[in-house]
C-alpha cells in the first residue's frame, strides 16, 4: 500500500511542487494551505504516514499543529524559512522528527521522508527485480550479488520508476520530481539517465519506452 503524506504549506507554488514530486514518487498526498483547515480535517482523516509542515501558516501555525499531529502518531518534518536555532530546538524537542530550512532540495526532502517511513516500517527495506536487489536504506544496488555503482540521480530515477511500477511516467514528471523544476527542452537528460540504468542493470526489457510519453518499469 502506498504511504500517505500530508502537506501543510501556505505558499501555493511550493505546495504544488512538493505534491507533484511526492505523487510522481508514488505517494498518496493530501495538502492544505491553511493551518485551521488542516486541523479540522484531522478529525475525519488521520491515517497519514508522515506530514510535511510549514511553521508560518494562516490560522494555526506549525508549532500549534505539532501536538495534534502527534496525538495521531503522525511523524512531522518541519519545512520552513525559520532557521533560527531556537526554532529548531523548539520544533525537535516538541516532537518533530526532522527540521528542514528553505530553500531546500526536493531530493533531500524525499530522502528524509523515506528514512522516516523506513524507520517506522512503512517501506520495504529491499526490493528484488529478477537478480537485481535494491537496498533503499543503504542506497545500494546489486546484480547477481555484485554491487552495481549508480550515481545518486540514477538511483533516485530508478526508485521513482520502481515506486510507480507498471505505470507510465512522463519525462516532465521525472524532471520535475528529480530536479525540482522544469528543464524545458532538456528531456534528453532523462533519456540519458534511463539509458545508463538499463545498461548497468540489464533492464532493457524491464524499463519500457512509452512512445511520445516517457517510461514504465514492469515487474
Amino acid at each position: 500500500m502506498d504511504a500517505k503524506i500530508l502537506v501543510i504549506e501556505d505558499e501555493e507554488a511550493i505546495n504544488d511542487c512538493i505534491c507533484m514530486s511526492l505523487r510522481a514518487t508514488g505517494y498518496e498526498v493530501s495538502s492544505f494551505l491553511d493551518g485551521d483547515e488542516a486541523s479540522a480535517s484531522l478529525e475525519n482523516r488521520h491515517d497519514y504516514n508522515c506530514a510535511v509542515v510549514d511553521i508560518m501558516l494562516p490560522g494555526k501555525d506549525g508549532f500549534e499543529l505539532l501536538p495534534e499531529l502527534g496525538s495521531y502518531d503522525i511523524p512531522v518534518i518541519f519545512l520552513t524559512a525559520r532557521g533560527e536555532l531556537q526554532d529548531k530546538v523548539r520544533g525537535l524537542t516538541g516532537g518533530a522528527e526532522d527540521y528542514m530550512v528553505k530553500p531546500f532540495e526536493m531530493l533531500e526532502l524525499l530522502v528524509r521522508i523515506d528514512k522516516i517511513l523506513k524507520r517506522r516500517g512503512t517501506l520495504q527495506a529491499e526490493i528484488a527485480i529478477g537478480d537485481v536487489v535494491i537496498d533503499r536504506e543503504r542506497r545500494v544496488v546489486t546484480k547477481a550479488g555484485q554491487e552495481v555503482p549508480l550515481k545518486p540521480m540514477e538511483f533516485d530515477c530508478l526508485m521513482m520508476l520502481v515506486r510507480n511500477r507498471n505505470k507510465a511516467l512522463t519525462r516532465s514528471q521525472l524532471l520535475g520530481a528529480l530536479w525540482g523544476m522544469e528543464f524545458e527542452g532538456e528531456t534528453r537528460t532523462v533519456d540519458a539517465h534511463i539509458s545508463r540504468i538499463r545498461r548497468k542493470l540489464g533492464f532493457e526489457d524491464v524499463i519500457k519506452t512509452i512512445p511520445r510519453i516517457g517510461y514504465r518499469l514492469e515487474m
